[in-house]
């Protein structure tokens, strides 16, 4: 779905029998063919079909309509040899000391653009890649984010800033929140990867994920053609890291879910970039600490055991089961016993996919997950929040076995029967033992998804990828001439629920907000104005979960979990006690 595709922020609504009001998934972005460049003249004819029949992968999420018209004006690029544009427009560089210009700083290297945004499952999914190119070739080639936002809270420097530390990004990153490198460079979809070559040329574009194998031949051979011609530097440069300066040595580090179990008064912490899980008990007293702190896929006893980003979690008894969203896998704690076992997925992401599309129960240890991100257990049925599928999955804890829920696998927004309705990047799970109720990242929404196999999926709040804001009012509003007092929400994470009320962690709005599924009213129930400094203030909640009249909040980007006392709605921080900072791998300190 590109940006003329978006033209009506309206809900669709999909049918087996009926063809969509309005598209129903993204498109591959267009390929912009300036790949054959420099190629033919820079380094021979296979190399430039290589490149130029490279997969356009349809994860790929085109931009707004708003960020293209700004194009108009600007002059395209020429169908010849082509001079990479300068760099110059973004408000902000961070993981650098300052600017990088490709005529001066980067002459002679190989530099890869990648234009990214944070919120974005296909971007995310490109960052080993990326880190993987960063390491084959440390002297050769230089990446560079260029974070083009979708979002209004992803134009922040300190929002980008965290998600750098986050998500682990060791290259420099342009704020580039005006588009103006996006614009210059005559990209559509996130993510999208610009080759230049050492002489700062463009060598081509590619869209989308999966694309690692064409990236590496591509680069291999430009630093073979470079050496030959002696234009190749590979004198190392330095960066200056953000992850020198915030190491992570506070005792959660982006905690991403939570959850709070009242029967037993524990408190169930994923500390996701400490990649490990800490047990509490509700008033933040240490009980266990699962996984090493190393990313990693070890199973085996809680000291030794690995996990890579954990996020959503959900309680069998003595079993607690986690959404290992890097390792794209399920992995299963044995409170008793103290061990971690994975019970589904083989550890890769599914690169396939015809597995969006299954019609019946699989192996669970067969098949790949792609980021699973949160978890909801109900009877012998684990739901999963299939963030890069799009999809709510199934897992039959007794069976051992998985298959799709609901969701078509095609990244939009659509209510209908289950297999033919449409989710972006489902993020959030919970239930009131009726339906599911999905806090569906990418198009600010909440959703309603009926338990039991039969049903449609309803939209509460929400209308489609590019519309969003922070908005309280009546969810959906048939008029349309009204529809600009309907509800909106920003990339909302997380959604709890007690007593015929949602809760929900509406992370880029920095709030908290309540929907009544009586009225269908959304409102903010805590949260203040972040710019102005108004208490109590959030930084991007993600997770969010209800025990004992208190709501409990894994404040990301703040490194904490907020208590909230639903009656007098008073708002405290849980202080942890015996709880530390996993010890720094050696290769994370920084340099002397």
């Amino acid at each position: 779905m590109r940006s003329d595709l978006m033209s009506e922020p309206t809900a669709t609504v999909v049918d087996p029998q009926l063809e969509p009001t309005t598209p129903s998934s993204p498109r591959p972005a267009r390929f912009p063919w300036t790949t054959v460049l420099g190629v033919l003249i820079g380094f021979g004819l296979p190399v430039a079909i290589l490149f130029g029949m490279g997969r356009l992968n349809n994860a790929s999420q085109p931009a707004p309509q708003d960020a293209k018209d700004k194009k108009d004006d600007e002059k395209k690029p020429e169908e010849k040899k082509q001079a990479a544009p300068e760099l110059d427009g973004g408000i902000a560089w961070l993981n650098t000391g300052g600017p990088l210009s490709l005529k001066k700083d980067l002459k002679g290297k190989i530099v890869l653009l990648d234009f990214w945004t944070l919120c974005c499952i296909n971007c995310i999914h490109v960052m080993p890649d990326l880190t993987k190119l960063e390491k084959k070739y440390p002297n050769e080639l230089v990446v560079i984010g260029v974070h083009s936002p979708k979002f209004e809270n992803e134009k922040d420097t300190n929002s980008i800033r965290k998600a750098i530390l986050r998500y682990q990004i060791e290259h420099p990153v342009i704020n580039d929140a005006d588009h103006k490198v996006w614009n210059r460079y005559d990209v559509d979809a996130w993510p999208t990867m610009v080759l230049i070559d050492p002489e700062g040329n463009i060598v081509g574009y590619i869209s989308g994920e999966g694309n690692f194998d064409i990236l590496d031949k591509v680069i291999e051979k430009l630093v073979e053609e470079h050496k030959k011609k002696k234009t190749l530097s590979d004198k190392p440069i330095r960066f200056d890291l953000a992850r020198f300066r915030e190491t992570g040595d506070t005792p959660l580090f982006f905690p991403g879910k939570v959850l709070a179990d009242e029967k037993s008064k524990r408190l169930f912490i994923a500390d996701s970039t400490h990649h490990r899980i800490v047990i509490t008990d509700l008033d933040g007293k240490l009980i266990a600490v699962a996984g090493t702190g190393t990313p990693g896929k070890a199973e085996g006893a809680f000291d030794k055991a690995e996990f890579h980003d954990p996020q959503g979690m959900a309680l069998n008894g003595e079993l607690l089961y986690v959404a290992d969203r890097k390792n794209h896998s399920i992995r299963e704690l044995d409170l008793t016993a103290k061990t971690v076992r994975t019970v589904a997925g083989t550890g890769e992401q599914a690169g396939d996919p015809l597995s969006r599309r299954l019609d019946k129960p699989v192996p669970a240890r067969s098949i790949g997950l792609n980021s699973p991100w949160d978890l909801l257990l109900q009877g012998d049925t684990l739901y999963i929040a299939m963030a890069g599928h799009h999809q709510i999955w199934a897992y039959d804890t007794k069976a051992k076995e998985l298959v799709p829920y609901a969701g078509s696998g095609r990244e939009n927004i659509g209510d209908g029967p289950l297999a033919f309705s449409n989710f972006a990047q489902p993020s959030g799970l919970a239930t009131d033992g009726k339906n599911i109720y999905v806090a569906d990242s990418e198009i600010s929404s909440l959703r309603k998804v009926p338990l039991g196999g039969a049903g449609r999926v309803q939209t509460l709040v929400g209308r489609g990828l590019f519309v969003f804001g922070d908005v309280d009012g009546k969810g959906q509003i048939e008029d349309e001439l009204k529809r600009d007092k309907e509800a909106r929400l920003q990339h909302a994470l997380g959604v709890a629920h007690n007593d015929g009320k949602l809760y929900v962690a509406d992370t880029y709005n920095n709030k908290i907000k309540v929907f009544d599924l009586k009225s269908g009213e959304l409102n903010t129930f805590v949260g203040g104005d972040v710019s102005k400094l108004v208490p109590p203030m959030f930084s991007e909640p993600a997770g969010i979960s209800y025990a004992g009249g208190k709501l409990y909040v894994a404040d990301t980007n703040a490194h904490r979990i907020r208590v909230i006392d639903i009656a007098t709605k008073a708002v405290s921080t849980l202080q942890l006690k015996g709880v530390n900072a996993p010890p720094i791998p050696k290769e994370s300190e920084p340099k002397k």
